[in-house]
């Protein structure tokens, strides 16, 4: 038979692959993990962590502590091995009912219920809607919250990248990486209405832009997200939802419509009707404006007595400490978007772009100043930074002095199941009782550690210290093949890591103002600190830079070289793609927690509270937190007052502070050992730390300032308004309607002030003051009136007290206010009289801010 000639290697065509969809079939007796995996109860519960873990640790790593992702890649053959492992069904029961118990006694509520709106939530890794510490905090408070039992429902985004991923070159330069996500492999289930996907709509010009409603189970409180990336939406529509905080101004707003409009009526979908709502940062101020549109066509209210309501239902918090930090649109961009809608709620346009203005000059829209309008409270968020938003607020109420504005502070705090580590959950409940998560608030609980042996805690220190090792050791050897790395340099730099060392964390947004480079103002004093050949100091440092901000990036570069120099190698290590996973290694294992932000930028910086919960010292300029937490013995600290106003002179002095206290008190501390190789000193301040410090700054805490300062009083308040179809609501629009008309027309007739009060006197001399108005129809209750006590303090008046006139006498229109002063400091002061509107319905006086000076 003739065959071919002459046979080829290979010949063939291309494979017709067909599709084949193989789903995890999980054993009907197994099904709880499913449930478990599905609420992020479980990144809080130490047993839930573990029995994910013992299924198989290799993909538990592997999908980065994602249980969902866990659950789809074990095989068949491992989940029938689980169902004959006792010891894992034991297991698997123990925590599925302790979770069923969990959510059965906080079904059904009572108490306020409280709507919180918030751009993004930092919850796990596994659910990257999350950039930083805005982030971060509210997902602790939603933990906290359904630890507390507090009725409360969230609102947010799902973004398909979420925030980006970093990797680092290795010439140390940072690349942003935008993985999209697969919503099937992440901890977020379908909302559905009957047969249908739930979704809300908002309008955009010209067209409506529909998202679908995902949720999220964060224990018993559920967590609302928004999807926008639907094919029925225009393409530039569907990147609304694409990256947390991406694209141009345009798309900003375009988030901000959806999360302000979208999150209220999905809400009213879903039939909650909350008694507060928490408007966390200024992203979504436009819910006020959503419910007094609200209001105005269900209720038949005005415009005045819808914004009654809301304000008095409403709160809103701010993490800003610079005015660049408060999102403003242009207004032409505004209108644009906002085309029809003041008529809505029975406005103008300009009286509608009036709500996010502090004067009729600014040609941007603040949403700042609309969540500042609409709101009845304002806090920040420490009580430095309570100090810092009142001056950044100060343009919204001319008139006032900083210092006499209603901005509170809540001071942040941090979840304590989710950053305490196991080792220090387990002496907690050994030497502080069983029970004391639930009793984490009573602070004499936490001087038991005061009792604990030194040793016991120098050996848990040094697990956590050598954990913290092997995994950043993990994460270099994972990594360094990408980076192109000499592995030579990496094998050197891990084998000179040295578990007995004093190791400093330095990890957090790289934002210049956090000011990194500080430590690196004086290479050959920091080698000298690091390579001591007795007391030697090794620095972690971790942070992302965010894609725009060069010179963030570059400050990464520059550390990343540093530590690549000879006398560096193993001394200094940068750790790519800060996440929270590794902030809790961190946190947890080195000695000293570092942060040096340029005063008093640092709204808070919980980060450092994260680390005093785990016994890890703190060591900070006076700024954020630390002004309230820091006790001597209990960490160290700079100055909170600035030197010098060139930035420059003021870096030099605080690198040189840094050195001189490491050298001289810190150290020295950590290494003086006495004949069992224990620093008592230094356990001492370990102890003072958790003692001292760390039960002031509890999510626990934090909630319950919430809810003693501001959801209780507004709720009562709120409910009041509304009882009897609005009936106080539409009293106090009526009354401020009535002044305001009539406020122009008050006329001084006559003041005995001047002879009385303007010469020079004697401490505790009462002098008498008097002074006669023409109230143009108002009531004498109706009008207050005040001495403003001020002094001049580099050439601007700073505010020193107020006194106020009672009243003496009224004849028709004209009312008469007396007033003896009394003055209790010796000084050069100025005064001034002022006229306010009085009514006791008021929560406080810039509820209602007309005011006269006279």
């Amino acid at each position: 038979m003739e065959g071919v000639r002459f046979i080829d290697r290979s010949f063939g065509n291309a494979p017709a692959w067909k599709r084949l969809i193989v789903e995890s079939n999980i054993p009907q007796s197994l099904l709880p993990l499913k449930e478990i995996s599905r609420n992020l109860w479980w990144t809080w519960n130490t047993k839930a962590r573990e029995l994910f873990e013992y299924i198989d640790p290799v993909i538990w790593e592997e999908a980065a502590h994602n249980p969902v992702v866990l659950l789809e890649r074990v095989s068949f053959s491992r989940f029938s091995e689980l169902e004959k492992d006792e010891e894992f069904r034991y297991k698997l029961d123990w925590v599925y009912n302790d979770l069923r118990n969990y959510i059965s006694e906080r079904r059904n509520n009572e108490g306020n219920k409280i709507a919180y709106f918030s751009m993004e939530y930092g919850i796990h890794d596994s659910l990257k809607i999350f950039s930083g510490g805005l982030g971060v905090l509210a997902g602790d408070y939603l933990k906290e919250a359904s630890d507390s039992k507090i009725n409360m429902v969230a609102v947010g985004l799902l973004y398909r990248y979420g925030y980006f991923k970093q990797t680092l070159n290795n010439k140390g330069e940072q690349i942003s990486n935008y993985e999209p996500e697969e919503f099937s492999k992440i901890p977020v289930q379908p909302v559905m209405n009957g047969e249908e996907w739930l979704s809300v709509s908002v309008t955009f010009p010209g067209r409506e832009l529909r998202a679908k409603v995902w949720q999220v189970d964060v224990g018993s409180v559920k967590l609302y997200l928004l999807d926008a990336d639907l094919q029925d939406n225009r393409e530039e529509d569907r990147f609304v939802t694409h990256h947390l905080y991406g694209g141009d101004n345009e798309n900003r707003l375009k988030q901000e419509i959806l999360l302000g409009f979208g999150g209220i009526r999905l809400l009213r979908k879903l039939g909650f009707e909350a008694d507060i709502y928490h408007c966390n940062e200024g992203h979504a101020a436009f819910i006020g404006l959503e419910r007094i549109h609200e209001l105005i066509t269900q209720n038949n209210l005005t415009f005045n007595e819808a914004k009654e309501v809301v304000r008095a239902s409403t709160l809103f918090t701010t993490h800003t400490p610079v005015p660049a930090g408060h999102d403003a649109f242009h207004l032409d961009l505004l209108k644009s978007y906002g085309q029809g809608f003041p008529e809505k709620i029975q406005l103008s346009d300009e009286e509608f772009l009036q709500l996010g203005r502090a004067s009729v000059n600014e040609d941007h829209f603040n949403m700042s100043y609309l969540a500042a309008n609409l709101s009845q409270n304002i806090n920040g968020v420490s009580m430095l930074h309570g100090d810092v938003s009142r001056k950044l607020l100060k343009p919204l109420y001319p008139g006032y002095f900083p210092e006499e504005l209603h901005i509170g502070y809540v001071t942040n705090g941090v979840h304590y199941s989710t950053w305490a580590a196991k080792e220090w959950k387990e002496l907690h409940k050994k030497y502080f009782g069983h029970n004391f998560p639930e009793n984490q608030s009573d602070f004499k609980i936490w001087d038991k550690i005061q009792d604990v042996p030194d040793e016991e805690i120098v050996k848990l220190k040094q697990q956590l210290k050598i954990k913290l090792m092997e995994y950043i050791k993990q994460r270099f050897a994972d990594t360094w093949v990408q980076r192109n790395e000499n592995p030579k340099l990496i094998t050197e730099a891990l084998s000179q890591f040295n578990p007995n060392a004093l190791t400093v964390g330095f990890a957090r947004r790289f934002a210049t103002y956090k000011r990194a480079y500080l430590l690196f103002k004086n290479l050959d004093r920091l080698n000298e600190i690091v390579n001591h050949p007795e007391h030697p100091v090794q620095f972690i440092f971790a942070g992302k830079a965010h894609p725009a901000d060069k010179q963030g990036q570059d400050l990464i570069k520059y550390i990343v070289e540093t530590s690549k120099r000879p006398e560096f190698i193993g001394k200094i290590l940068f750790i790519q793609n800060y996440d929270m996973n590794l902030a809790k290694m961190m946190l947890q294992g080195v000695d000293i927690w570092m942060n040096t932000p340029t005063r008093p930028l640092e709204a808070s910086g919980t980060s450092g509270e994260k680390g005093v919960m785990n016994g890890t010292v703190h060591f900070s300029v006076l700024d954020g937190w630390w002004v309230e937490g820091y006790k001597p013995e209990a960490g160290w600290s700079l100055p909170m007052e600035q030197s010098f106003d060139v930035p420059e002179f003021q870096d030099e002095l605080d690198a040189e502070t840094i050195y001189n206290i490491f050298e001289q008190e810190i150290i020295p501390a950590y290494y003086k050992r006495n004949k069992k190789g224990i620093s008592e000193t230094w356990i001492s301040y370990v102890k003072n730390t958790i003692s001292e410090v760390a039960p002031h700054f509890t999510m626990r805490r934090q909630l319950n300032d919430y809810i003693s300062k501001f959801y209780g009083p507004q709720a009562d308040r709120y409910r009041m308004l509304i009882a009897d179809d609005f009936k106080v609501a539409r009293k106090i629009s009526g009354w401020k309607g009535n002044v305001a008309s009539k406020w122009d027309g008050i006329k001084l007739v006559e003041a005995n002030v001047e002879h009385g009060i303007a010469h020079t006197y004697k401490i505790g001399e009462t002098h008498p003051a008097k002074i006669t108005l023409d109230l143009n129809g108002l009531t004498s209750e109706d009008v207050g009136v005040e001495i403003v006590i001020s002094k001049k303090h580099e050439e601007r008046d700073v505010f020193v007290e107020t006194q106020e006139f009672r009243i003496e006498h009224v004849d028709g229109n004209y009312c008469t206010y007396c007033l003896d002063l009394t003055i209790l400091t010796p000084g050069s002061y100025n005064y001034g009289l002022r006229v306010f509107p009085k009514n006791k319905l008021l929560p406080h006086r810039l509820d209602f801010q007309y005011l006269h000076w006279i």
